[in-house]
């Protein structure tokens, strides 16, 4: 990597900082250790720094000139309730909870890029204009995290932003291989409950009962024909039963049966469409065989939406810093959820991947790479470096660039 923002970046301390935030996990809304960390050092560096914005997050703000332009960078700085399995001297000290989705070091690139920029800013680069650091809480929570709650707290009233942006790491690809795509780039999640009630009996005598049980594994069957008949081929979606649950011996019939469904797209109208159909198939299903139910439908992160213009402008600064084969200019969507869609909503943006490769050391998974959310998981110190010059350098492409829209 030659660039000459690169030399602003601190490795060393940027890993420091990754290992110390690693070894002290803290799960959403709880992040107190790492918002002091971060606000130490972005007072040190001399941002003006608001904290409490959704109990731990907080905003970093350095303005570099009077000029119009308004960037936001956001980090996500949660842990997730797992016990750590990778062995490593960094790992965490707090029995189940581990940073297994890389948030450390999502935190740790923009911090690095935070004390880059005020470099700059002491020195007088040539950028005009405001930028906005986004250190965000509970990204794990589903509907209930921190984008939102930010959001109804005035975060982009308080903090106006022309465009926001945001970074994670995906194994599986080669470390530091940045990835970009315009339109719907990660799915919805919605979470829906039903619940079939019968009439409970003696095992031997099912023709007195109405079995719950009968309509819970006929729905579990006929959910699967709304992907397969009802949604476009060509469109995605994903209905998953991850729980069902009945009874309590074997020989008798329950009064109930439980399914509990993750729901997935990649179109608010597809969206929409599970729902409905979900619905149906739910009741009709409880109708054919006599028993009622009882249908609970949760909305959590809608469809992430890219911005093209942001997109280019993002995919142009990768380019530029790392070479045409370093950068995926068309990837493919995932089916995972990012509470950042929300803020894509409000405000123009971009939602970037970087590869992880394989965590940066030989503690992985038997089969490879480890996915995130995996006991032996780590974010690749290998990004940090990069991480954070693309954001230097993304900032200095949008304060120094006339038309942002």
């Amino acid at each position: 990597m030659h660039s000459k923002f690169s030399s602003y970046v601190d490795a060393d301390a940027m890993r420091a900082w990754r290992h110390a935030i690693h070894r002290q996990p803290e799960l959403g809304f709880e992040e107190f250790q790492t918002s002091a960390l971060v606000q130490r050092c972005l007072s040190e560096w001399g941002y003006e720094v608001t904290t409490g914005l959704a109990g731990t997050g907080l905003v970093g703000t350095l303005v570099f000139g009077p000029g119009p332009a308004r960037l936001g960078l956001r980090a996500e700085m949660d842990a997730l309730p797992i016990q750590e399995a990778t062995g490593l001297p960094w790992a965490s000290e707090v029995p189940g909870k581990m940073h297994g989705c890389g948030h450390d070091g999502h935190t740790t690139m923009l911090l690095g890029a935070a004390q880059a920029l005020a470099r700059l800013h002491r020195e007088g680069c040539a950028m005009d204009g405001t930028v906005h650091l986004i250190f965000q809480p509970a990204e794990e929570l589903g509907g209930a995290g921190g984008a939102q709650r930010m959001m109804q707290e005035g975060l982009f009233s308080r903090f106006p932003c022309d465009a926001v942006f945001a970074m994670h790491n995906l194994p599986g690809v080669p470390q530091g291989r940045f990835l970009f795509r315009e339109g719907a780039y990660m799915a919805s999640s919605d979470r829906a409950s039903i619940v079939f009630e019968g009439c409970g009996g003696h095992g031997a005598m099912p023709h007195l009962a109405t079995d719950p049980t009968v309509v819970a594994s006929a729905t579990v069957m006929a959910l699967q024909s709304i992907v397969a008949r009802n949604v476009d081929p060509l469109a995605s979606a994903v209905i998953t039963v991850g729980r069902l649950q009945a009874g309590q011996t074997y020989n008798v019939i329950p009064e109930t049966a439980e399914l509990e469904l993750s729901i997935r797209a990649l179109k608010p109208e597809i969206r929409d469409l599970l729902e409905q159909r979900i619905r149906a198939v739910a009741q009709g299903q409880a109708d054919s065989f006599g028993a009622r139910c009882r249908i609970s439908y949760e909305r959590g992160y809608p469809v992430l939406i890219n911005a093209p213009a942001q997109t280019r402008l993002a995919m142009d600064v990768a380019q530029s810093l790392f070479g045409t084969a370093q950068v995926m200019a068309n990837a493919e969507p995932l089916c995972a959820s990012e509470d950042f869609a929300y803020m894509l909503q409000e405000r123009p943006g971009s939602y970037v991947f970087i590869g992880n490769g394989d965590n940066g050391h030989t503690h992985g998974c038997a089969s490879g790479p480890c996915s995130v959310h995996n006991p032996s998981f780590d974010f690749n110190d290998r990004n940090l470096e990069p991480g954070a010059t693309f954001w230097v350098a993304l900032a200095h492409a949008f304060l120094s660039t006339p038309t942002r829209s």
